[in-house]
């Protein structure tokens, strides 16, 4: 079973940066797609970004040119790097690692709050 770890949420003040990090225990094997996802109160879960083994990307549009996501394959973590940061940014953000093709898995991290002070 893959366990996975965040740290690095807090309080920012509006423009401010923070840097999240995951890391994955439990496997053996690379993890296909490592990312983060957020979820205010009221709202569904979204992804904020994913990057494969291979190395492709995908942003939300509302992140795109303020967030970096990064990886260490070998060692299966992921790295958010956020600036800019707006109060709309405020959510619970949860790491996530999941495969696509047989066979399939998909686990969450317990979650790390993010909290922007406009």
């Amino acid at each position: 079973q893959v366990q996975l770890v965040e740290s690095g949420g807090g309080l920012v003040q509006t423009g401010g940066s923070l840097r999240l990090s995951c890391a994955a225990s439990g496997s053996p094997f690379t993890l296909q797609i490592m990312g983060w996802y957020r979820q205010s109160p009221g709202k569904q879960r979204e992804l904020v970004a994913s990057l494969t083994s291979g190395g492709t990307a995908r942003y939300a549009d509302s992140v795109e040119d303020r967030f970096t996501i990064s990886r260490h394959n070998a060692k299966n973590t992921v790295d958010l790097e956020m600036n800019n940061l707006k109060p709309e940014d405020t959510a619970v953000y949860y790491c996530n690692a999941r495969r696509t093709i047989t066979p399939t898995y998909n686990f969450w991290g317990q979650g790390t709050q993010v909290t922007v002070s406009s």
